[in-house]
C-alpha cells in the first residue's frame, strides 16, 4: 500500500472507483411494490392514456371558435345540444353554435375542442347559455394519448419510480415492470467493548449503535440489511463472519477496525479472502478517513469506523449513494442534486486544505433568515447528529468559511 499503511484516496478517487460497480441485475416486481425502486428497461404503453379526449373541469363542452372574443362585456351565446355523462360517450356530436354539460372526466363529444368553466356562463333558460370567455382549442381539456401514447415509452429506463409513476402504471393497466434489485447488505460490527442493545454495559464497554444505525441508513437507500451481531476482535472470528456475510449479500458493512491499532484487523482478515482487493485504506475526509473499501467481483466491502457520528456522516456522504448506484439511481453521488438548503453561516468555520470537510449544522429562521449553525463536538457523541438536520461540504482546497457566507446544506 502508499504511504505505509493507509492507501488514502481523495473523495473524488474514492468515487470514481464506487462508480466502477455496476447496478445490481434486474427483477420483476409488481406496481404495488415498485414505489423507491429504478426502472432497468423502459415502460412502453400498451394503450393511449386518456383513450379519448376528456374534460378536466364541470362546464360545457364547445368550439372554441364559437366563444372566440368573448368576455364579462361581450359574451356569446350557445344553444344545449345535450348532458355528456361520465360514464360513457355522448351519442350526440356538437354543431356550430351549439354546447354540451359536461362534468370532470366526461368524453368531449364530437365536434368539441375545449371546455369553458362553469363559473363563466349562465343558463338562460330555453337551452341558451350565455358564454363569458374565450377559450383556445384544447383549453380544459385532457387530449387523446396525452398522457401516454400506445406504443411509445411512457417511463424511461433509468427511472426512479415514486407513488406517481406507480399511479401512471396503474393507470394503463400495467401489473408489473422490471426493476434492478434491490441491495442486499450486511452489517457486521467488532470490537472487545460492544455489547448488545438488550445488555446493560458494565464500566468500559458500549452498546452497539451502529449495527442499528447502519441498517436504517441501508432501510431508506433502498437496501435490504441483514444483521451479524458483534464479532470479537480477532483475526479467526472476523475472517469467518466476513466470509458469511459475503457470500450472502452485495455489500458488507463492517463498523470498527478501521483505524491503526493493534486491535485493528479489518484489513488482515480482507487479504485473507480468496479473489479480495483491497482498494485503498483511507479517504481524505473529515469525518471518515480511515475508511476502508475492498471488492470481490462487483461485492464490495467496507470498513466504517467505529465512532457512531463518524459511522452515519460516512453513510450519508458515500454509503447510502452507492447503494442507491447498485440499484440503478441515476447520478446518486451528484450533491447538487440532492435535497438542499441554502443557509447563511453563523460563525467562521476552520478546515484543513487537502481533505473534504463535512461539517454538521443546526438550520433555524431568524429575521427572515435561513441561518446555519455549527454544531461541534466529539465523534464519539451522537448529539452532534441529533442537533443536527445536515451538513455542509468544505472543499478540499479550501481553509474554510466565514461567518455570514451562503452555504448549501445537504439534508438528512
Amino acid at each position: 500500500m502508499k504511504n505505509g499503511f493507509f492507501n488514502v484516496l481523495s473523495v473524488t478517487e474514492f468515487v470514481d472507483v464506487l462508480r466502477t460497480f455496476a447496478p445490481l441485475p434486474e427483477e420483476s416486481v409488481s406496481g404495488m411494490t415498485a414505489d423507491g425502486r429504478v426502472l432497468a428497461q423502459d415502460m412502453v404503453s400498451p394503450e393511449d392514456l386518456p383513450l379519448a379526449a376528456r374534460s378536466c373541469m364541470d362546464g360545457y363542452a364547445l368550439r372554441a371558435q364559437d366563444v372566440f372574443g368573448a368576455s364579462e362585456m361581450n359574451p356569446a351565446y350557445l344553444e344545449s345540444a345535450g348532458v355528456v355523462n361520465i360514464e360513457k360517450p355522448a351519442s350526440f356530436g356538437l354543431c356550430a353554435g351549439e354546447c354540451a354539460s359536461i362534468v370532470t372526466g366526461g368524453i368531449l363529444p364530437e365536434g368539441a375542442d375545449a371546455v369553458i368553466m362553469i363559473e363563466h356562463t349562465e343558463e338562460l333558460g330555453a337551452g341558451t347559455v350565455e358564454m363569458r370567455k374565450s377559450l383556445a382549442p384544447a383549453d380544459n381539456v385532457m387530449l387523446k394519448g396525452e398522457d401516454a401514447e400506445a406504443g411509445k415509452v411512457a417511463l424511461a429506463a433509468g427511472t426512479l419510480l415514486r407513488p406517481q409513476e406507480v399511479g401512471l402504471m396503474a393507470a394503463l393497466g400495467v401489473t408489473d415492470v422490471q426493476v434492478y434489485a434491490r441491495p442486499r447488505v450486511g452489517i457486521l460490527s467488532t470490537g472487545d467493548e460492544l455489547v448488545p442493545v438488550t445488555q446493560k454495559p458494565e464500566v468500559g464497554q458500549v452498546r452497539d449503535v451502529n449495527s442499528s444505525t447502519l441498517a436504517c441508513c441501508v432501510a431508506r437507500a433502498g437496501g435490504v440489511p441483514t444483521q451479524y451481531g458483534l464479532v470479537k476482535d480477532d483475526i479467526a472470528s472476523l475472517e469467518a463472519a466476513l466470509r458469511a456475510a459475503l457470500e450472502a449479500n452485495d455489500v458488507v458493512f463492517l463498523s470498527g477496525g478501521s483505524s491503526v491499532g493493534t486491535r485493528d484487523l479489518t484489513v488482515a482478515a480482507i487479504e485473507r479472502i480468496e479473489g479480495m482487493q483491497l482498494v485503498n485504506h483511507g479517504v481524505a475526509i473529515s469525518p471518515g478517513k480511515p475508511l476502508i473499501l475492498a471488492r470481490c467481483g462487483n461485492k464490495a466491502v467496507w470498513g466504517l469506523p467505529g465512532q457512531v457520528a463518524s459511522a452515519q456522516v460516512v453513510m450519508f456522504i458515500l454509503g447510502v449513494p452507492f447503494l442507491r448506484h447498485l440499484a440503478g439511481w441515476r447520478n446518486p453521488f451528484d450533491q447538487s442534486l440532492w435535497p438542499a438548503r441554502r443557509a447563511v453561516l453563523t460563525r467562521n468555520v476552520a478546515s484543513k486544505p487537502g481533505r473534504e470537510d463535512y461539517v454538521r449544522v443546526r438550520i433555524d429562521v431568524a429575521e427572515g433568515e435561513v441561518r446555519a449553525t455549527p454544531v461541534t463536538g466529539k465523534s464519539g457523541l451522537l448529539k452532534t447528529l441529533i442537533l443536527s438536520q445536515g451538513v455542509i461540504r468544505i472543499p478540499s482546497d479550501s481553509e474554510g468559511v466565514y461567518e455570514g457566507a451562503e452555504v448549501d446544506v445537504l439534508l438528512f
